[in-house]
């Protein structure tokens, strides 16, 4: 713990050398997690400083903040990492001075501290030009300063900022946002998105003048006002007009007038020096704290980092870098400098690399290396194009030997591989016109293969093509896939550009290396599930059997069998528990409920749009209370009702059916909910009734099967209360309509939705809804949500416009047509079983008797109950022959008719106190027997799992436990998944129809597998041994 004392400013408890960080921005941060990651001695205590009211966030990413208003998506990392690294973080307060003479620095709030090195990572405040009417005072009031002019006038620098512009554009829909830069068109889009009438301001006379050329910004400024911003080149501006201190408009040089009642202003950026001027270090010409190579200053225990700083060696002259990269590399330079430099010398900053890639208002817009270089040490090659509005200038060496730099408008696909040949200076492989036009038939893989073995890949971890290539050349074909690489080597783990190019080099290299890049969907078919769809919709093929007979090999596994069955139900939408594709569902389609801890089931009855009638609650409350259940409302707006007993399910259905309920799917690949706000028809801000259009949306789509589950949401107004932006597809409403975005994800991976259509109707969005989501059924890998789905797919987004608005594929119409099909044979799974005393009996616990036993104790909590917590690790097996050395007196003992058991499914027999799962595998015309407790966790589950084959010729029978997906040889229990676990077998014989277990007398077995003995209870497993009492 800190102890902090005025005389000495020390630790009393420490001896380490302090190392304090004054600013805890992305890079002050990065400069604490260097610290971390370099000092392995232990040698500094860090202390961090953070003026802001909260700690280090993503000041990149800050325009999503308007999509999500979600400001802990933007947090870089928790409390709890810089207390699990001994960071003390002092969020709120402020470095205002430091005493060099005592080595001592003062906060705002009082406290002293002593230190042994200073890093300065203050940052920058925004650069007001001084115009009447913009007056900002910046002296230690966060990062846009306090505005002293009329209201209405915003920096744009912090979440601050962007909560007071959010607020403001409530009652203000003109905006004027002054400055034509990256952060200025970033908000420009930020007030598009709140449905403002935007005007950009920018005094040169074109866009971005740092970064493109005039040609290169008529290209960008066509496309921007496209969306209906108006862009002002040339513009100078005089004065802020107002009346009684509110804005009203801008005056121009000119004499021209804009009437807006909001301005943004994003004209640059200063250093903030203000600590290093009061404490004597030496300032850069126009500001900023002047670093040498190592980032030190004029103090050799005071160094500074980041956009505080200028490097008073760089060829640009006293320069302020104000793009994150450099920063992050100065900050990696002090703390490998302060740890010790495993090379002995120190390491320096050279030049920073100021080559960017963005996509502003929906235009690529890149440059690289030396956008704009000396007409007599380069040569140019130049296309513009105006009808496709693409724009690409390219500098090159005299000799054309060497890419210098360049600038691409309107496609930067190219811009990893040109960035990357211009940075590593090496010989380029083809002419420079190739670089502008390729040839046809040229591609990214051709391009990727000539690269030399230093090319940087990787930007983030600095991942070679080398490393790559090394890698694959070393790996097993086994292990040579795109996930061992970003795991093994770090590519692709950052920022996740360069997957592109990563993914290109693994191709283009699997191919030298004469290895095949295997798209099979398993063992038993050599095709992607893209191609067994087809397949299947064009052979008119409607089970499993003829498909693998057809198509295939073996007897299936856990993998297709679930995939085929999607794809018949995408196609057919017959009911999934028609006996012909019974033995292909997972488990939880096949009781059409979700499996939980112990065997228990979970039901998720469906409520449209979230809307639900104080009946139907009454009617939730009296099924939870008759059979026990657990309740909990669900992050979907629906109730989860957990601990339900297989064989009730069918009797909880018919009294939630007989109410109106239907199936929720959530057990199915299938669209779970669509999430909804109370739009207008409730809240004094909504545009749209949000709740009617969602529960229209749920109606339409529930029950149609999918490679994943689907989720949606409809949010009434910008303000997006249903946090529809993290769905798989949702809308947002506006006053023109609804906006339509399309693969989101709030998952393990979130992913914010893009942005597909605006200012649809309701109609509209359906019909989009329909092609969008037959479009993914019909391509997207098995298990693979839209959000992966679209970032696999090449083109991404701008593909899917093409295909699904363009229509250039000509599918639309029938895309349109296959979905109102499934639409129109929808029918409620759980009222078919409800109705149908058949399907019925597949719910029972054991074919033998009516008796009913839970596999796992409960225990009670606040007012309910849960199963018993399991043991930790996996349960001790019985030893097969240990067991089979302790019963005599087998006999073949009579457990039923074929009928009792379904085709390639499994089904439990009870004998004594011992539950057996017996398998009916017909497609290989045997039977087999096991215990029904999968020993992984003790569960008596594995009559529910799903059978299968494996080895090269399918010779292998098994059975997958639909818990934790353990697999076991059906022939000796066996586990083949790779753990030391067995399973006791029986013999099966079937004679005349009736079915037969070779079995010791009832009882004889209980001692050593009685469910009551192995069950997981509140006190724990109990562990028999054969002499307690139930034995």
């Amino acid at each position: 713990m800190t102890h902090w004392t005025r005389a000495g400013g020390t630790y009393t408890d420490d001896t380490r050398e302090i190392v304090v960080v004054v600013g805890n921005g992305m890079v002050g941060l990065r400069c604490c997690e260097k610290l971390v990651e370099l000092d392995t001695m232990r040698q500094y205590k860090v202390v961090t400083f953070c003026e802001e009211k909260r700690s280090a966030y993503h000041r990149m990413n800050m325009t999503q903040y308007f999509e999500t208003r979600d400001k802990a998506a933007l947090s870089l990392a928790s409390e709890d990492w810089y207390q699990e690294n001994d960071i003390d973080l002092l969020v709120g307060d402020a470095v205002v001075s430091i005493d060099r003479a005592r080595k001592v620095v003062i906060s705002r709030s009082g406290k002293e501290l002593r230190y042994d090195k200073v890093v300065l990572a203050t940052g920058s405040v925004p650069f007001y030009p001084p115009v009447p009417g913009i007056q900002f005072d910046t002296a230690y009031a966060g990062c846009s300063g306090e505005n002293q002019g009329p209201a209405g006038v915003f920096g744009y620098r912090s979440l601050e900022d962007l909560d007071n512009i959010i607020e403001y554009s409530q009652k203000n829909k003109k905006v004027a946002v002054m400055g034509g830069g990256l952060l200025g068109l970033e908000a420009a889009k930020a007030a598009h998105d709140l449905g403002c009438e935007v005007h950009v301001i920018e005094m040169a006379d074109w866009l971005m003048c740092r970064q493109i050329n005039q040609e290169a910004s008529d290209i960008l400024v066509s496309k921007i006002e496209d969306l209906g911003i108006k862009v002002h080149l040339g513009a100078v501006t005089q004065e802020v007009m107002s009346e009684d201190g509110v804005m009203t408009g801008l005056r121009f040089k000119d004499g021209s007038e804009l009437d807006v009642g909001m301005l943004i202003v994003s004209t640059g950026i200063s250093p903030r020096d203000e600590l290093a001027r009061t404490a004597g270090l030496e300032l850069g010409p126009r500001g900023g704290v002047a670093v040498d190579s190592q980032c030190r200053t004029s103090d050799a225990d005071i160094f500074s980092v980041g956009e505080a700083c200028v490097h008073k060696h760089s060829k640009y002259g006293s320069f302020v870098y104000g793009l994150v990269a450099p920063g992050y590399e100065m900050a990696e330079v002090v703390a490998q400098n302060l740890a010790g430099s495993d090379a002995g010398e120190p390491r320096t900053f050279g030049e920073a690399d100021l080559s960017t890639k963005l996509k502003l208002l929906g235009c690529d817009v890149a440059s690289f290396g030396e956008p704009f270089p000396q007409e007599e040490d380069s040569i140019s090659l130049e296309m513009n194009d105006p009808f496709s509005r693409l724009y690409k200038k390219l500098h090159f060496s005299p000799d054309g030997k060497k890419l210098i730099g360049g600038i691409l408008v309107g496609d930067a696909s190219d811009y990893q591989l040109l960035a990357g040949l211009c940075k590593a200076g090496d010989d380029l492989p083809k002419d420079p016109k190739e670089y502008i036009y390729p040839s046809a038939g040229d591609s990214g893989t051709d391009d990727v293969l000539s690269l030399p073995a230093s090319f940087q890949v990787c930007s983030c971890n600095d991942v070679s093509k080398g490393a790559i290539t090394d890698f694959m050349a070393a790996a097993s074909d086994a292990d040579c896939t795109v996930g061992n690489i970003k795991a093994c080597t770090g590519a692709g783990t950052g920022c996740g550009g360069c997957m592109p190019m990563v993914g290109d080099l693994f191709a283009a290299e699997m191919k030298a290396q004469g290895r095949t890049m295997k798209k099979d969907l398993c063992e038993h078919f050599a095709y992607s599930r893209q191609e067994l769809f087809d397949l299947v919709r064009l052979g008119d093929i409607t089970t499993f059997e003829e498909m693998i007979r057809v198509w295939g090999k073996g007897d299936g596994c856990e993998i297709c069998k679930p995939a085929m069955a999607s794809i018949f139900a995408s196609i057919n939408s017959e009911f999934i528990l028609e006996d012909e594709h019974l033995h292909t569902l997972d488990t939880n389609d096949r009781f059409l409920a979700n499996i939980q801890r112990g065997g228990t089931y979970s039901v998720v009855p469906r409520v449209p749009g979230g809307e639900i009638t104080p009946a139907k609650l009454k009617v939730i409350a009296e099924v939870a209370e008759e059979y026990g259940l657990y309740t909990k409302i669900t992050g979907g707006q629906r109730i989860d009702l957990f601990g339900a007993h297989k064989q009730d399910l069918p009797d909880i259905w018919r009294a939630l059916v007989e109410a109106g309920f239907e199936s929720g799917h959530a057990y199915g690949k299938a669209l779970r909910t669509v999430k909804s706000c109370v739009g207008s028809e409730w809240c004094r801000f909504g545009q749209q009734q949000s709740v009617s259009f969602a529960i229209q949306v749920e109606e339409r789509y529930k029950g149609i099967r999918a490679p994943h589950k689907i989720k949606s949401a409809v949010s009434g107004c910008i303000r997006e209360c249903a946090e529809a932006q993290s769905k798989d597809f949702a809308y947002i409403a506006t006053e023109e309509g609804y906006n339509f975005y399309i693969g989101g994800n709030g998952g393990a991976k979130p992913r914010h939705a893009d942005l597909f259509l605006t200012g649809a109707t309701a109609e509209e969005c359906i019909a989009m809804t329909d092609r969008f989501l037959m479009f993914y059924i019909r391509t997207a890998k098995p298990l693979e949500r839209t959000a992966w789905w679209m970032d696999r797919i090449e083109g991404g987004v701008d593909y899917l416009r093409e295909v699904l608005i363009e229509d250039s594929l000509g599918i639309c119409a029938e895309l349109e047509a296959d979905m109102q099909s499934l639409v129109d044979k929808y029918k409620c799974e759980w009222a078919e079983v409800v109705n149908n005393p058949e399907a019925q009996k597949r719910f029972r616990q054991f074919t033998n008797t009516e008796e009913k036993e839970y596999g796992i104790d409960f225990v009670d909590v606040r007012g309910m109950r849960r199963p018993a917590d399991w043991f930790a690790g996996s349960g001790e097996s019985l030893k097969v022959d240990d067991v089979e050395m302790k019963w005599s007196g087998l006999e073949w003992q009579k457990v039923g008719v074929v009928a009792d058991f379904p085709p390639n499914s499994g089904a439990t027999v009870k004998w004594g106190d011992v539950q057996i799962a017996v398998f009916n595998f017909a497609m290989k015309g045997e039977w087999y027997a096991t215990h029904n407790m999968c020993p992984h966790k003790k569960a008596f589950v594995l009559d529910q799992g799903l059978l299968g084959s494996a080895g090269e010729d399918g010779e292998v029978p098994k059975v997958v436990c639909p818990l934790h997906k353990k697999q076991f040889d059906l022939r000796n229990g066996e586990c083949i998944s790779g753990d030391d676990m067995e399973l006791p077998t029986f013999e099966v014989k079937v004679e005349n129809g009736e079915v037969f277990l070779m079995l010791p007398e009832v009882g004889a077995l209980d001692r050593f597998l009685s469910t009551k003995n192995n069950i997981v209870t509140a006190d724990g497993l109990h562990s028999c041994s054969g002499g307690c009492a139930s034995c």
